[in-house]
């Protein structure tokens, strides 16, 4: 709850400063053509809606390069903390870019671009007949997320919501998202509580069991520009990109909620 707060209040401090309006109503993404390279670091449950949006991106920009960081928010912003090169930061909350904004990385407004929902991730057919958060106390594996990644807090809300409690000897946790719905795919858990997305993503090699909305949690995804960025120009046109309607279009088909 006092993460939720200090997120909404993140987001609060921000429209004050900045209009909401702000960087939405700059969003051109017939800008001039970019060149060089921009560095973006993104959310690992992100994966494959950026590489959709980079191509996209670079046919508008076809002398620039776009390079993917992709991994859990926490140990994004670890790394830009600790000087990894990198001009933008798409997190999967709004708490990791709070810890940027602390130490003077960011210092314009960050935009949330999307939501997302947990979901149980099971073995194709759902052998062990999930069919709801309850019923992982059957099983002899669950895999989470870190505790400390923003899937692995998530997933801890919905447990407590449902006031379900997982003994850590039946659990594996991955390093982000996709590395824990791989032990789901790879035969190492029964079942992974895991993002919405990640679940469409893996198609048959899955099946998803929805939790309800009652006890379920939104996951805010914020974006921003590193301060000191090496292509500052480049990054703001991606981030116009993301923010477009055509940028929403292809996030929307990869399963993602509109802000």
């Amino acid at each position: 709850m006092v993460k939720l707060m200090k997120a909404a209040v993140l987001v609060a401090a921000f429209g004050c400063l900045y209009p909401t309006q702000a960087l939405a109503a700059s969003t051109d993404v017939n800008k001039p053509v970019m060149s060089g390279q921009v560095t973006i670091s993104a959310a690992s449950s992100l994966t494959d809606a950026f590489i959709a949006l980079g191509k996209e991106f670079r046919k508008l920009h076809k002398d620039l390069k776009v390079r993917f960081n992709f991994g859990s928010s926490s140990t994004l912003v670890a790394q830009i903390q600790s000087g990894a090169p990198s001009d933008i930061l798409a997190a999967a909350d709004l708490i990791s870019i709070e810890k940027l904004v602390a130490m003077g990385n960011v210092v314009v407004m960050p935009r949330v671009f999307a939501r997302n929902t947990m979901m149980i991730a099971v073995k194709p057919g759902n052998p062990m007949s999930v069919k709801s958060v309850q019923d992982l106390t059957n099983l002899d594996v669950v895999s989470l997320c870190g505790k400390t990644v923003p899937c692995g807090v998530y997933s801890a809300s919905v447990l407590a919501r449902s006031g379900v409690v997982l003994s850590e000897s039946k659990v594996t946790r991955g390093v982000d998202a996709k590395s824990a719905l791989g032990a789901v795919i790879s035969g190492d858990a029964d079942a992974a509580l895991i993002y919405r997305t990640d679940v469409l993503a893996a198609k048959k090699t899955v099946t998803g069991v929805a939790i309800p909305r009652s006890i379920n949690v939104v996951a805010m995804y914020g974006i921003v520009p590193i301060r000191g960025a090496h292509n500052l120009d480049a990054a703001k046109a991606f981030i116009d990109f993301v923010l477009s309607e055509q940028g929403w279009k292809i996030l929307k088909s990869f399963g993602f909620e509109h802000p």
